[in-house]
């Protein structure tokens, strides 16, 4: 019997076996994609938005609203109570600032979704219906907010990060920005001469060639990946788990986007696998690192809104831990020509003078600035190296990457910028970063004891002055916290106790303050029972039993 093949076969053998050999390089490739994501819904943005869209609307009636956990009904009963007395102590302190807040919602709609999106869903409309509060305020005064009552709140907002210094500093800003640039008026396109002032100090803050200016921290970060990939020719940038880099489609590919995922990696954050992905790739145009993950490593920044149970997770990341990491991202980026950025729009200033790339000792080739550096007034900075700022090329003059704004470089907001600039060199807040990490930490450790020996199920972690809270024991009622948080004096932002930020000025005898009102805040929600639960309740339970109302919503 002839065994050999004839020479098609071969022939067909053989186209098989490049047609192979070519495809497997790709699929361990995905492979090692696939292994470097992390294993919740976070980074699996396509498989997320596919679950989103599935959750069905609903809500708890009064009964439900009360006894979501199978309470009894005596506990059930005395969170009524404890409910309607809260609703009834804050409508009656801010009856204004409720009534103006109630006003105008029908035409602001960002005030209708952060209304809606205090708490998790199923809760929402009857607490809306039930607990009003007012967003309305009339001035602020030191680290206190004024509302249109004269009702007086210590903010813990920190207006999302901007307030680092304080409201006083920041008006003071504003004010001498104005004044030194009051004769130009409202002119754009031609600079005042602070722009160049501003440019030369934040080419040393940052350590790098060019600066270029845009009006919100979200576009600082759209024109450095626009940069990166323009330079480097590849498609895709690189995010890690849970960080937020502002709104466009690219770096929030999760529910919240209505476009697909398109050209973007979401990553596990600390793990080496995922600088694999980085050494053998060759489609990666950039990373993008926001230094606040370091609070919570591949999370999401935490709001009340999500809190179904006691999950949320803080702290436990040591700085000198990060910074390894960083630096390990710092090589592997060398070594293949990726742009490393910094998205600094949110801790740039506030961990040290000179942002996360001193904080960390790690030098990035691309970082944005916002919030805090407009002095209170709305910015955003792109600082880079000069071979990644560059908008054209001389030998291709049609290829351009181009980015302007109407706004760039305006007068006021340049004005406000110096004169924050001018103040973060003096003595006075030089000295308010010595010792800071110290002094948030030992305030927060003050706070967790207080909270032990006050026997409820609270704790915070931070990273320097920016806090969250967390949650000891599996409770569907956790988001209750913010308004009697709110009821004893204290200022929480729409994302309640995920996040707060405060600002340098507060001193022993202010946080001693925030120590109280926490603590007594934290002991009446305990007495009104919302922290109740039964034998055996875990977070896993709780999340099964969501699962199954949502089942039974969809299949009803």
């Amino acid at each position: 019997m002839d065994e050999t093949l004839p020479p098609a076969l071969l022939s067909f053998y053989a186209i098989a076996a490049v047609a192979l050999a070519g495809l497997l390089p790709k699929a361990k490739r995905r492979f090692e994609l696939s292994r470097a994501k992390h294993r919740s819904l976070a980074g699996h943005s396509r498989i997320a938005k596919r679950i989103a869209a599935l959750v069905p609307g609903y809500a708890y009636d009064e009964a439900r609203f009360f006894a979501a956990d199978v309470a009894p009904d005596e506990v059930a009963q005395r969170r009524r109570q404890g409910f309607h007395a809260l609703a009834r102590a804050l409508a009656e302190a801010h009856p204004r600032s409720i009534a103006a807040t109630d006003a105008a919602r029908a035409g602001i709609s960002d005030l209708q979704f952060t209304g809606a999106y205090r708490v998790p869903f199923q809760f929402s409309p009857y607490l809306r219906q039930h607990l009003k509060l007012g967003s309305f305020v009339a001035a602020t005064d030191g680290p206190w907010i004024v509302d249109l009552d004269g009702q007086r709140w210590l903010d813990l907002a920190g207006s999302y990060g901007v307030n680092l210094f304080g409201h006083e500093f920041y008006k003071a800003c504003m004010a001498e920005g104005s004044a030194r640039v009051a004769g130009l008026g409202p002119l754009l396109g031609a600079y005042h001469p602070l722009v160049a002032e501003n440019v030369a100090r934040l080419r040393r803050i940052s350590g790098l060639d060019e600066v270029s200016f845009h009006m919100s921290g979200t576009e600082a970060v759209m024109q450095a990946v626009r940069l990166a990939r323009y330079h480097t020719g590849r498609s895709h940038l690189v995010r890690f788990c849970g960080a937020y880099h502002g709104w466009w489609e690219d770096v929030q590919p999760g529910p919240g986007n209505p476009q697909p995922p398109r050209d973007t990696y979401t990553l596990k954050d600390m793990d080496a696998k995922s600088l694999q992905v980085l050494r053998t790739r060759k489609d990666i145009a950039c990373v993008l690192v926001n230094p606040l993950q370091a609070l919570h490593p591949n999370s999401g920044a935490p709001g009340d809104s999500s809190l179904v149970d006691s999950s949320r997770r803080a702290g436990g990341t040591e700085r000198a831990a990060y910074a390894a990491w960083l630096r390990e991202l710092r090589q592997v980026c060398t070594e293949r020509g990726i742009p490393l950025i910094f998205d600094e729009v949110f801790v740039g200033f506030r961990l040290a003078p000179g942002g996360a790339q001193q904080y960390y000792g790690v030098q990035a080739d691309l970082v944005t600035y916002g919030k805090t550096l407009g002095g209170g007034l709305p910015v955003g900075v792109l600082c880079g190296k000069a071979a990644l700022m560059k908008r054209f090329r001389e030998d291709r003059p049609a290829d351009l990457c181009f980015a302007r704004g109407t706004f760039n470089s305006h007068p006021h907001v340049m004005g406000a910028m110096a004169a924050f600039l001018d103040r973060l060199d003096s003595p006075a807040v030089q000295a308010l970063y010595e010792g800071l990490d110290e002094r948030q930490d030992a305030r927060a450790a003050r706070l967790n004891a207080a909270l032990a020996e006050a026997g409820v199920p609270v704790r915070v972690a931070n990273l320097s002055s920016i806090w969250t809270v967390t949650y000891t024991e599996p409770s569907r009622y956790n988001w209750m916290l913010q308004f009697y948080l709110r009821r004893q004096g204290l200022w929480l932002s729409w994302v309640g106790t995920g996040r707060f930020i405060f600002s340098l000025d507060y001193d022993e005898a202010l946080f001693d303050q925030v120590l109280t009102r926490f603590v007594a805040a934290a002991r009446a929600m305990a007495a009104d029972g919302w922290w109740w639960r039964r034998e055996g309740l875990s977070n896993k339970g709780i999340k099964r039993q969501l699962l199954r109302e949502m089942l039974a919503e969809r299949l009803g």
